[in-house]
């Protein structure tokens, strides 16, 4: 099965001594292109996007295409709630080249309506201007709190033609899936649960930015390209959910990678301890997952 987007792992953030660290972000970022995987996604809600400040999320993507990740195989995350930092983000992003943008709607004053939401992403598309392109919508309302109706994906194409690439669905909602595949067949849909990837790509998704992909980008390649579910990674996906996602995704990708360093989530999200862990690192074994023992 040929998918127009393909694999994307939300890549999750190295703090070292609270900072990010890219020389770690970098050298996982290419390995995972080196593994299969089409691009990279920074920042988002993996990357603990919303707990990194616009400045230090340019000073990382631009120092992360210093250390030789391609611009051009890079998705960056923006997730803010003023429309002034929203657009500002979006086209740093886009000047340096960045593949997409992952742009998440607004998500402190809530429930919001949709003529709102749409007039918030109007202000930040306008904002940015010309140079607009390749913005992928999040849809994530279990974080947000703010779902993207398919009147809000409409009325958005309907004003900025051509600039909307796709919808990051992460809602975990099957059959709202498949129905946003079915209004929406010309635009890349991208599913952010890996339990039922598959059988979404076999009905027309494009690809998937995701967790998962961290860890084991092989086996989540080749269900999204059989069209086929993979009982293991369900498994997986259920364990993690049983504990903090973001910081069990992060013990994983330390086990794999052998370095502890990998472990460390920023406050507010706990630091999870090896032991935590144990189940889920078991589970591994089943794809012969390697481990690479730090530099």
């Amino acid at each position: 099965m040929s998918l127009s987007f393909g694999i994307s792992p939300a890549l999750v953030t190295p703090f070292v001594d609270g900072k990010v660290d890219v020389t770690r972000l970098a050298g996982h970022a290419k390995e995972c292109l080196s593994r299969g995987c089409r691009s990279a996604t920074i920042f988002g809600t993996t990357g603990e996007g919303p707990s990194v400040g616009a400045l230090e999320r340019d000073r990382v993507a631009n120092e992360l295409i210093g250390l030789g990740f391609p611009a051009d195989r890079l998705v960056e995350g923006v997730i803010a709630c003023s429309p002034e930092e929203a657009a500002t983000s979006t086209s740093q992003a886009l000047n340096r080249g960045a593949s997409a943008v992952l742009l998440a709607p607004p998500f402190y004053f809530r429930p919001a309506p949709d003529d709102a939401v749409c007039e918030w992403y109007t202000a930040v598309f306008e904002a940015v201007g010309s140079n607009l392109r390749d913005i992928i919508l999040y849809h994530i309302p279990g974080m947000t709190g703010v779902p993207l109706s398919h009147a809000v994906i409409s009325t958005l194409r309907e004003r900025f033609p051509g600039a909307i690439r796709g919808v990051k669905d992460s809602a975990c909602d099957p059959e709202a899936t498949f129905a946003l595949i079915k209004a929406f067949p010309d635009i890349e849909i991208l599913v952010g649960d890996e339990t039922y990837l598959g059988r979404a790509c076999a009905a027309g998704a494009a690809g998937s930015i995701c967790g998962v992909a961290n860890i084991v980008p092989e086996a989540v390649i080749a269900l999204a390209e059989s069209g086929q579910d993979d009982p293991r990674i369900v498994e997986l996906v259920r364990e993690i959910c049983r504990h903090p996602i973001i910081p069990m995704v992060k013990a994983l990708v330390a086990h794999v990678r052998q370095d502890r360093a990998w472990a460390v989530a920023r406050p507010p999200l706990p630091t999870l301890d090896a032991q935590s862990a144990a189940r889920a690192i078991a589970l591994l074994d089943p794809f012969g997952a390697p481990t690479k023992a730090v530099a």
